[in-house]
């Protein structure tokens, strides 16, 4: 075996640290020693002055969102996720079934790595740091290069918290700068399970690891407006969910796709609301200053309204009140850019001359970029959205509610609270559901004898039977 680089043997010895820990962590187990360390990871974010400064510096040092709208999704993200997690089992005997014969005992599965994104360098760390501790783990962070500042701070106060209970910091570590593929590639090569969130690539090269690994799919939301939808509500419901963090999640809303017969009504509220859309040269221009050079613009991604404006240089109308802007869907595919994650105060309209329409819309949408994630649907027929789920590649359909907020759990939906949302086999992903911690849990399985259970063939076959014959 060949002898470890420079960095693979900085990874090495953050790994040896955790596995120790973790050890330790474990031996000593309590249900009321993990949870003590999932609490006390969560008020290391959640305490407002902590808060405030955590997001100040993401703004600052990723140049991504806003500082208002990060204080508010570090605190609702943590919170519910804490509201989910209390009570859970993690720690023990979890299911005792005398009938079966059968019981469960919850065991860590060791260290985990976990690669988070510059759009969410607080928020997700933080959701991914009180999983692995509720379930006796130790857990190492892989931040993005403009995520490293925010990383290191937010571990400080979790140190901190750590260190009024006697809790080992050696369970929460991370990649120290600076950061670099190969070292986020020695970290997915020697923990026990992955955490991926963000860049595609990462999420591919976790699942090649070796390691088993949590990845999730790319995001590409579109949400229908149908003819029975409430058009004020759908317009002000999509605006702040478009808005929220200058649309740095990957539930935003990238695609509104509109029914014809509401059209012009819609897009009167949605004006109101703050949308704008920028139709003839203007539009053409906005989307070129998005799109320059075949990339998304640097300049434009997830940065302030009047920011987005000044860099394309394009008359909005009312500027002044203006949440997000609009571009016309010329098409959709790879020739369309317009067509794909925008991650930017800018969203695509596209017409639909009735439902069926609609969704054959979407359905192309998600076959460009995006399947799995999530499609939006304000409406007031309780059928449609189980057409959406029965026909779409999509793995959840979210149902008159402001998108960013409802996908990823939210206090008045039952989805937990997350910011990894698996996208099941259409996206490429090994989960399907919100990322949770029952993902970093392993189940031991004593199996006792029961009295036999032996059907005859007749139980089994006689349905076949009758209709085929023997």
């Amino acid at each position: 075996m060949a002898e470890p680089t420079a960095e693979e043997a900085i990874v090495d010895a953050l790994v040896e640290r955790a596995r120790a820990a973790q050890r330790r962590f474990e031996r000593n187990a309590t249900q009321e020693r993990y949870d003590a360390a999932a609490l006390a990871a969560g008020w290391a974010l959640m305490e407002p002055t902590r808060n405030r400064e955590l997001s100040e510096l993401a703004v600052e040092t990723t140049g991504l969102g806003n500082v208002p709208d990060k204080i508010t999704k570090n605190h609702r993200k943590t919170l519910g996720l804490l509201r989910d997690i209390k009570g859970a089992v993690t720690c023990g005997i979890v299911r005792d079934d005398p009938e079966s014969g059968i019981t469960e005992v919850a065991r860590a599965v060791g260290v985990v790595g976990a690669v988070v994104p510059s759009t969410n360098p607080v928020a997700t760390p933080t959701n991914n740091v009180i999983n692995a501790l509720k379930c006796g783990n130790a857990i190492i962070l892989s931040p993005s290069p403009k995520g490293v500042a925010a990383c290191e701070r937010l571990l400080g106060c979790m140190h901190a918290e750590f260190a009024k209970l006697g809790i080992d910091r050696d369970l929460v570590q991370m990649i120290p700068a600076p950061v670099s593929k190969a070292k986020a590639q020695r970290l997915m090569e020697r923990v026990d399970r992955l955490i991926v969130t963000g860049s595609q690539d990462n999420v591919r090269r976790a699942y090649s690891s070796g390691t088993p690994a949590i990845g999730v799919g790319a995001g590409n939301v579109t949400v229908i407006v149908d003819e029975t939808a409430d058009l004020k509500d759908a317009a002000a419901k999509i605006t702040v969910s478009k808005a929220f963090d200058n649309a740095t999640s990957c539930s935003s809303e990238n695609a509104v796709v509109v029914l014809d017969a509401v059209h012009d009504a819609f897009m009167t509220e949605l004006h109101a609301a703050g949308g704008r859309l920028l139709t003839g040269d203007a539009g053409a221009k906005l989307k070129q200053a998005l799109f320059a050079g075949g990339h998304l613009n640097r300049a434009m991604l997830a940065k302030d309204i009047d920011r987005v404006i000044a860099v394309a240089d394009v008359p909005v109308e009312d500027a002044d009140t203006a949440r997000f802007l609009l571009i016309e869907g010329e098409g959709i595919g790879r020739d369309y850019p317009e067509s794909g994650e925008k991650l930017s105060l800018v969203a695509t309209l596209y017409r639909a001359r009735d439902f069926h329409h609609a969704r054959q819309l979407t359905h192309e949408l998600f076959r460009n970029v995006g399947a799995g994630h999530s499609v939006g649907i304000h409406t007031s027929d309780a059928e449609r959205p189980l057409v959406l789920a029965r026909t779409l590649p999509t793995c959840r359909v979210i149902v008159n509610q402001a998108h960013c907020f409802a996908t990823g759990g939210s206090f008045d939906n039952g989805a937990p609270f997350s910011l990894s949302m698996g996208c099941g086999s259409w996206g490429g992903n090994s989960i399907d559901e919100n990322f949770s911690h029952k993902h970093l849990v392993n189940i031991t399985r004593i199996v006792r004898t029961i009295a036999p259970n032996e059907p005859a063939l007749d139980d089994i076959f006689g349905p076949h039977w009758e209709k085929a014959g023997k």
